[in-house]
C-alpha cells in the first residue's frame, strides 16, 4: 500500500534537503584570496593592461596587424624589455650615475655599476637591442623559431662587442681592479677576448671578436652566405634611388611592350633616367635573343585547349584519385569504431578494404595522408632542391617544411606524422612584368600590402564531438555506415561517410533532420556522393571559425604557377585548399545572395587581386556602382578607362560603348585572320599586325576590358530593356575580345537575372539567399539557403556540374587604400571621354511638360502613316480622348499636321522623309536638316499658329483658336470613342 506524505511534511523535508545541500556546498568552496594576492593579481593585470595598450600602438605602426590572435601575444614580455631598454638607455647615455641628483644618482649608478660590470663599452648599445626585440615581438610574438634566433645573434653580438670593449679599453686582467674592467668590457669582454688573447695578441682577439660581430648580423637579418652581395645591392639601389620601388624593373624603350588607352597619360619619369637607360641597354640585347629563340612558340596560335576551366588547382596530379581517401584532419584509428556485425577488423581497428586501400597508396596503418597544401610544399621544396631523400614519416614532415610529432599510441607502434602548418611565404613575382609605353615607370604593389592570417587548423575539440554525433546517429537508427575522415576548412567541416556493401545511400540523406538535430546546427548540407570519392559529405558549420585573408590566397602555390593578369583570388575550399580563379575563362560571372552575406567583399577581393597582378597596360575595368558607396576607394586608380558610374542611365549608356568597343576589336580580329585577342596581341607584338599601305594608324596590343556591375537590379528598373540587350549582346560575343562581365546583385529574381542574362552568363557565385527560389534563379538548383553567409558561397565555374563551397577571401579598408594609394602614386587615370558622353541639355517647350515620350510616339505615327486623326490616336497609343486631342494640338501648333475641318481626317504637313528633322526639333536638338517646306507653308500662312517662319518655325504660338476635338465624329465609317458609345 502506497503511502502518501502530507504537503506540510513534504516541505519540510524539502527546505532541509535544500540547506543541508547548500551547506554542503559552501564547504567545498575554495577560500577567497587574500589581500596580498589580490594586489598581485591586480598588479599583473594593470601591467598587462599597459603592455597591450602599448603593443597595439606599435602594431598600428606601417602595415595593420589585424591578423594577430589575441592568444598569440607576448605584450608583457616585451614591454618588460622595452622599459629595460628605456632604463638602461636613460641611465648610460645621460650618465645619470655622475648627475648629483640625490636619490636618482645611487639607483642610477647600481644600474650602471651591474650592466657596465658586465658587458663594459657595450652597455652604450645595448638598449638598441633590447628596443629592437621588443618592437620585434610586440609585432611578430611567433614564429618562436625566428625570434629564437634573432635573440641568439643579439646576444653573441653583444658578447663580441664586449669583446672588442675589451681589447680597446687595456686589456685588463683579473688582478687588476674592478674599476678598469668597468671602463673596459666587463666580465663578459674579459670571457671573450681576455684568454682568446693570451693565445693571440690583443689585436686578434679584438678581429675574432669583429668577424663574430659580422656573422651576428648575418644570424640577425637571416642571410645566407649566397646573398649577401645581392642584398647589398639592392640596399644601396634603394639609398642611391636607382633601382625599382619595388618588383621587376620596366625596360621603357622596348617596342615589344605597346598599349593600348595609354596615349595622353601623364607620365611621371623617374630620376636618373640616362644612367638607368645605359644599365638596361645588356637586358635589353637580352630579352632580344630570348625573343628570337622563343619566335617560334610564340607564332603558335594560342587557342582554348582540352578540359579547361577557369578554377585554378593546386598540383591536381598530386591529388588522390577516384576511390583512394584524402581525410585531412582524420582522426586516429579507433574513434570512428562502429559496430557494423559485418566487417571484421584487424588489431590496429582498420578494416581489410582500409588496410588494402592504404597499402595501395603507400601509407602505413596509422599514418595519416598528406594534404593538398603538403603536397603542393613537398613538390617546391622538391624544386628548390631542398627536399631529402629520406621516405615514410620522415619525408612526410620534410617536405611539408614541418616538424614530425611522433603519436606513441599509434598502431603497432608505427608513428603517425603530424605537420604543422607551413609558414605562407611573400607574394610571388610576375616572371615577367609587361613595361608600360612610353617614359614610364610601374611596379607591381609590394607583398606587405596584404596581411598574414593566423595558420589554419587542421583539428579542434568541436570536430571530435561532431564525429561522436554523427557516429551515435548512424548507431542509433542502425545505418551500416562509418564516419571514416572529414576535411576541415575556414568555414565548415566535410564529414566523409563510407556504406558497407548493400546500403542504401537514402538511409543517409533521410536522416538530414535527425542529423542537425544531434550536432545542433540548422545549416546542414548533404552531397552524395562528394564528387570524386565513393562516399557521402556532411557539411557541418564549425563553431570556431577561421577568417580567408586575400593575402594567404595570393601566396598560394595556386597563384604561383599562374602568370595571366586575370586571375583573382577567390578563398578557400571546405578541404582547406586554397582556390584562385581564371575571370578570362569564365568568361562572365553572376554574383547574387542576400544584403550582408559577402557579395561586396568578394568584389573587393577580386579588384584588388588584379591591382596586385596587373599593370593599366594589361587589364582596364570598367566599374558601376549605383549605390555610390562601395567602389569609390578604387577611384582614381589608372586601371580605369571610366570614372566609377553611379547613374543607372549613364552605366547602359557606358554598356553600350562596351557593345561599341567589341564590334571594333572583332573587326580588327576578322581583317587580320585572327580568332582571338591573345593572338592578335601576339601578332602585333611579333610585328606581323601592321596597319594598312598609308593609314597612319598605329595598332597595339589591346587589354584585357573587365566591366564589373556592383547592382544590376537598380539598372533593370531604370533602363531595362536598354541593359539587357547590352548584357545580352556582351556576353555572346565579347569572350575572344577579351570583355568579360561581372554582375552582382542583392535580389536575384527572375525580372533582373532574366533568362536571357542566365544563359549568357555561365559561372554563378552564389552567396547565402533567402529562400529556394532564389538559389534556382541563381545556380539552378537548391543549396544557396543553407549557406550560412559572411563569405560562405557556392562557386559554380563554367563547365561545372556541382557547385564547390568556399569561404570568399576578407580584404581589410587599410589594405584596400594601401594597394589604392601606391597604385595611384605610380601613374594618373587616363579616361576615355567617349564612354560616358554628357548628354546635351534639352530644351522643351513649357507646354509639353511631361508628354513629350507619347508626342513623339504620336508625330511618328502620324507622319509615317499620313492620316491624323484623333480617334487613331486613341486606338494606336492607348490614351484617352482628352489626352488625344492634347497631342493633335501639339501637333498642329508645331505645324505637323493642319487645322481641324469638321469631321475629315487633318492634313499632314510633314513628309515621311522630313521626320527625323521634325523630330529633333520637338525635343529641343539641333535637326540635321532644314524644316520641312510644308510646314514653313503652313507657319507663314499663319492660321491657327501665327508664328514667324524667320524666326522659329516651330514656336509655340500664342493666342490659338479653340479647338473643336470632335473632328471626325460625324464621319459614319469613323470609329470615334464616342460614337461608339452610342452617345
Amino acid at each position: 500500500m502506497a503511502t502518501r506524505t502530507s504537503p506540510a511534511r513534504k516541505g519540510a523535508s524539502t527546505s532541509r534537503g535544500t540547506s543541508t545541500s547548500k551547506a554542503k556546498r559552501g564547504s567545498s568552496k575554495t577560500p577567497a584570496p587574500g589581500v596580498g594576492e589580490r594586489a598581485v593579481h591586480a598588479l599583473i593585470g594593470t601591467w598587462l593592461w599597459f603592455a597591450h595598450l602599448i603593443g597595439g600602438a606599435i602594431r598600428r605602426i606601417g602595415t595593420l596587424r589585424t591578423d594577430l590572435d589575441p592568444d598569440d601575444r607576448r605584450d608583457g614580455g616585451a614591454l618588460v624589455l622595452l622599459c629595460a631598454g628605456l632604463l638602461v638607455a636613460v641611465v648610460e647615455w645621460w650618465s645619470l650615475y655622475d648627475a648629483g641628483i640625490p636619490g636618482v644618482s645611487a639607483i642610477a649608478s647600481g644600474i650602471h655599476w651591474f650592466v657596465a660590470g658586465l658587458i663594459g663599452w657595450a652597455a652604450l648599445v645595448l638598449p638598441l637591442g633590447l628596443l629592437g626585440f621588443s618592437v620585434r615581438l610586440f609585432r611578430k610574438p611567433v614564429p618562436t623559431t625566428t625570434n629564437n634566433r634573432i635573440a641568439l645573434g643579439l646576444t653573441i653580438a653583444i658578447l663580441a662587442g664586449a669583446g672588442i670593449a675589451h681589447v680597446i679599453g687595456g686589456a685588463p686582467g683579473v688582478t687588476e681592479s674592478f674599476a678598469a674592467r668597468l671602463t673596459a668590457g666587463g666580465a663578459f669582454g674579459y670571457l671573450a677576448a681576455g684568454p682568446l688573447g693570451t693565445v693571440l695578441t690583443p689585436g686578434g682577439a679584438a678581429a675574432v671578436c669583429g668577424v663574430v660581430l659580422a656573422l651576428c648580423v648575418l644570424i640577425v637579418t637571416g642571410t645566407p652566405f649566397s646573398q649577401i652581395g645581392p642584398r647589398l645591392a639592392r640596399a644601396w639601389q634603394a639609398i642611391a634611388g636607382t633601382g625599382p620601388r619595388d618588383g621587376k624593373a620596366t625596360d621603357l624603350t622596348d617596342p615589344e611592350h605597346d598599349r593600348s588607352y595609354l596615349d595622353d597619360r601623364d607620365p611621371r619619369p623617374a630620376s636618373d633616367r640616362a644612367a638607368r637607360r645605359a644599365a638596361r641597354k645588356q637586358d635589353k640585347q637580352d630579352k632580344k635573343d630570348r625573343r628570337d629563340a622563343e619566335r617560334e612558340r610564340l607564332d603558335a596560335y594560342h587557342g582554348d585547349e582540352a578540359f579547361e576551366t577557369a578554377v585554378i588547382g593546386e598540383d591536381t596530379d598530386q591529388v588522390p584519385a577516384v576511390g583512394e581517401r584524402a581525410s585531412r584532419g582524420a582522426p586516429s584509428a579507433g574513434v570512428f569504431d562502429v559496430e557494423s556485425g559485418d566487417e571484421a577488423r584487424d588489431s590496429s581497428g582498420a578494416s581489410p578494404s582500409k588496410a588494402a586501400s592504404q597499402a595501395s597508396s603507400g601509407l602505413r596503418p596509422g599514418q595519416k595522408r598528406p594534404t593538398r597544401d603538403q603536397l603542393a610544399a613537398r613538390e617546391l621544396r622538391r624544386e628548390q632542391g631542398l627536399d631529402g631523400s629520406s621516405t615514410g614519416a620522415a619525408d612526410t614532415a620534410a617536405g611539408s617544411g614541418a616538424a614530425a610529432l611522433i603519436d606513441p599510441d599509434g598502431a603497432d607502434g608505427e608513428t603517425t606524422v603530424i605537420p604543422t602548418p607551413v609558414q605562407s611565404s611573400p607574394i610571388p613575382r610576375r616572371t615577367e612584368q609587361l613595361q608600360l609605353e612610353g617614359d614610364v615607370a610601374y611596379s607591381l604593389p609590394s607583398s606587405t600590402s596584404l596581411i598574414q592570417g593566423p595558420p589554419a587548423k587542421e583539428r579542434s575539440e568541436a570536430n571530435d564531438a561532431v564525429v561522436g554525433a554523427l557516429t551515435d546517429t548512424l548507431r542509433q537508427f542502425k545505418v551500416d555506415a562509418e564516419v571514416t575522415g572529414f576535411s576541415r576548412g575556414p568555414t565548415v567541416t566535410r564529414y566523409e561517410i563510407e556504406l558497407a556493401p548493400g546500403t542504401k545511400v537514402e538511409k543517409v540523406t533521410a536522416l538530414s533532420k535527425n542529423i542537425s538535430y544531434a550536432v545542433a546546427s540548422s545549416d546542414v548540407r548533404i552531397l552524395s556522393p562528394i564528387p570524386g570519392k565513393s562516399a557521402i559529405g556532411i557539411e557541418i558549420p564549425n563553431t570556431d571559425r577561421e577568417t580567408v585573408v586575400l593575402g594567404d590566397v595570393l601566396r598560394s602555390q595556386a597563384a604561383r604557377k599562374n602568370d595571366h593578369p586575370m586571375v583573382m583570388g577567390v578563398g578557400k575550399d571546405v578541404e582547406g585548399g586554397f582556390v584562385v580563379a581564371n575571370l578570362a575563362k569564365m568568361p562572365h560571372m553572376l554574383v547574387a545572395g542576400a544584403t550582408g552575406a559577402g557579395k561586396s567583399s568578394f568584389v573587393n577581393s577580386m579588384i584588388v587581386s588584379l591591382l596586385m597582378r596587373a599593370t593599366p597596360d594589361e587589364v582596364r575595368m570598367v566599374m558601376v556602382d549605383p549605390k555610390r558607396v562601395e567602389l569609390t576607394a578604387y577611384e582614381g586608380v589608372p586601371h580605369l578607362i571610366t570614372p566609377i558610374i553611379t547613374n543607372p542611365k549613364k552605366a547602359a549608356e557606358a554598356l553600350q560603348w562596351v557593345v561599341r568597343e567589341m564590334d571594333a576589336r572583332y573587326d580588327d580580329l576578322s581583317h587580320y585572320g585572327y580568332k582571338h585577342i591573345d593572338d592578335f596581341n601576339k601578332g602585333v607584338r611579333n610585328g606581323k599586325v601592321q596597319p594598312e599601305p598609308g593609314s597612319k594608324r598605329k595598332i597595339k596590343p589591346y587589354p584585357y576590358l573587365l566591366v564589373i556591375v556592383d547592382e544590376l537590379a537598380d539598372l533593370m528598373m531604370v533602363a531595362p530593356r536598354d541593359v539587357e540587350d547590352a548584357i545580352v549582346r556582351i556576353t555572346q560575343l565579347a569572350r575572344a575580345a577579351g570583355i568579360h562581365l561581372v554582375l552582382a546583385t542583392q535580389r536575384p529574381s527572375v525580372d533582373v537575372v532574366t533568362g536571357l542574362i542566365k544563359a549568357n552568363v555561365p559561372s554563378r557565385m552564389a552567396f547565402a539567399t533567402s529562400s529556394v527560389t532564389d538559389s534556382r534563379v541563381v545556380l539552378d538548383q537548391p543549396g544557396a539557403e543553407k549557406l550560412i553567409g559572411q563569405g560562405d558561397a557556392l562557386f559554380l565555374p563554367m563547365g561545372a556540374s556541382k557547385p564547390m563551397r568556399v569561404q570568399g577571401a576578407w580584404v581589410a579598408e587599410s589594405e584596400i587604400h594601401e594597394v589604392v594609394e601606391h597604385v595611384k602614386s605610380q601613374m594618373k587615370a587616363n579616361y576615355r571621354e567617349d564612354v560616358v558622353q554628357e548628354a546635351p541639355k534639352k530644351e522643351i517647350d513649357e507646354d509639353i511638360g511631361d508628354d513629350l515620350d507619347v508626342l513623339l510616339q504620336a508625330v511618328e505615327l502620324v507622319v509615317t502613316t499620313q492620316f491624323g486623326s484623333t480617334s487613331m490616336l486613341q486606338r494606336k497609343l492607348r490614351v484617352g480622348f482628352a489626352k488625344a486631342g492634347r497631342l493633335m494640338d501639339l501637333m498642329e501648333s508645331r505645324g505637323v499636321v493642319g487645322p481641324s475641318e469638321g469631321s475629315k481626317a487633318r492634313d499632314v504637313l510633314v513628309r515621311p522623309d522630313d521626320l527625323a528633322a521634325t523630330l529633333a526639333l520637338i525635343r529641343g536638338e539641333e535637326p540635321p536638316t532644314a524644316v520641312v517646306a510644308g510646314a514653313q507653308e503652313h507657319a507663314g500662312t499663319g492660321g491657327t499658329t501665327g508664328g514667324d517662319l524667320d524666326t522659329d518655325p516651330l514656336a509655340d504660338p500664342t493666342g490659338a483658336a479653340a479647338t473643336d476635338y470632335h473632328d471626325d465624329a460625324d464621319d459614319p465609317e469613323s470609329d470615334d470613342a464616342w460614337q461608339l458609345t452610342g452617345r
